[in-house]
């Protein structure tokens, strides 16, 4: 299933690029793709999945870009 998010307060192209990488990175994420122009986050994974990899995607992104959040 692929669901995507709204990023809000995203400031820095390199920072969306380290956050793509990051979520990439989850276990149980087929891709993951951050748009810096549109601000969006998008996840393909199994949907039992979605609710653990977006906690964990949450922190990745408050890790590299403390005032940016995802609209859940």
């Amino acid at each position: 299933m692929k669901k995507t998010w709204v990023l809000e307060d995203l400031d820095c192209a390199h920072c969306a690029m380290k956050m793509e990488q990051g979520i990439s990175k989850i276990q149980g994420v087929v891709s993951a793709s951050v748009n810096y122009l549109s601000a969006r986050l998008t996840i393909e994974a199994e949907e039992a999945d979605l609710d653990r990899i977006i906690k964990e995607a949450v922190k990745i992104c408050k890790k590299i870009e403390p005032d940016c959040r995802i609209i859940l």
